[in-house]
C-alpha cells in the first residue's frame, strides 16, 4: 500500500538502466578466427569484449594501437640527441663570448679553432643522424615517410 503512494520510493539496489541490453545473440569460431578475434580485441584496448563485438557489428571506430619498443627507444635517443643538441648551441655562444673577453686574441684563434673541429665533426655526426633517421622511416614507418 505505501508502494501505491509513493512510486518513486525503491527498496535499495542497483539503479534500473533507461535501455537495458536484453538480447542475447550466441555465434561460434573455430580455433584460428579465435585467436584472430582475440588478438583483435587485445589490440584495441577495449575492456569489456561485448563492447568491443558491437563496435565491430555496427561499425563503430575500433581504437587500434601497436607500440613498438625499438620505434619508441629510437624516438626516445633522438630526442636526448635533439635536447643535447640545443645545450651545445647554447654553451657554444657563451664560449665565443668568453674567449674573446678573457684571451689574447692570439690564444682566443687557437681555441676557436679547436672549437671549429669539434663543431664540424658535430655535424658531420648530425648529417649521420639524419640518415639513419630518413633509413628509419623507409624501413620501418612506410605509412609516415615523408
Amino acid at each position: 500500500m505505501n508502494e501505491e503512494k509513493n512510486p518513486k520510493k525503491r527498496k535499495g539496489g542497483r539503479i534500473p538502466k533507461k535501455d537495458p541490453a536484453k538480447r542475447r545473440h550466441v555465434f561460434y569460431l573455430n580455433e584460428v578466427d579465435e585467436a584472430r578475434f582475440l588478438s583483435l580485441f587485445e589490440q584495441s584496448g577495449q575492456h569489456v569484449m561485448a563492447h568491443f563485438i558491437t563496435s565491430c557489428i555496427f561499425d563503430k571506430p575500433i581504437k587500434v594501437v601497436k607500440i613498438d619498443k625499438g620505434i619508441q627507444d629510437y624516438y626516445m635517443r633522438l630526442t636526448t640527441f635533439f635536447g643535447q643538441f640545443r645545450g651545445i648551441a647554447t654553451n657554444y655562444n657563451q664560449i665565443v663570448k668568453a674567449l674573446h673577453t678573457n684571451f689574447t686574441e692570439k690564444k682566443a684563434l687557437a681555441f676557436l679553432y679547436k672549437l671549429e673541429q669539434a663543431t664540424i665533426e658535430l655535424a658531420t655526426l648530425n648529417k649521420r643522424i639524419i640518415e639513419l633517421t630518413n633509413d628509419f622511416q623507409q624501413k620501418y614507418l612506410p605509412d609516415h615517410g615523408r
